[in-house]
């Protein structure tokens, strides 16, 4: 498979301004979930992880209790790609807000 095209710094501005709760860089972007319980928590990743099955592009994701951090980079691009950006849109979708 290809390796996708790392975006420029422009790029990565340009699309954080469409992606108001993720913040970062073109080394990756990362987003904070608050969640209410551990449990939802549990199962928030389940479910990013389904989403990231589906697109084989899997997120580092950090579970503190209640918060789960979802990190996303393309590493063999050594940056961030348009599927980073893809997979923080479904993301939110699963979580907007």
């Amino acid at each position: 498979m290809p390796r996708p095209p790392r975006l420029s710094p422009d790029d990565v501005t340009a699309a954080l301004g469409g992606l108001p709760l993720w913040s970062g860089g073109t080394d990756g972007i990362e987003r904070t979930l608050e969640l209410p319980t551990f449990r939802a928590a549990v199962e928030a990743i389940s479910m990013i992880a389904d989403v990231a099955e589906l697109m084989d592009h899997h997120p580092d994701l950090d579970l503190r209790w209640t918060t789960v951090r979802v990190s996303v980079v393309t590493h063999s691009a050594g940056g961030l790609t348009e599927l980073d950006l893809e997979l923080a849109r479904r993301v939110d979708a699963l979580f907007p807000g």
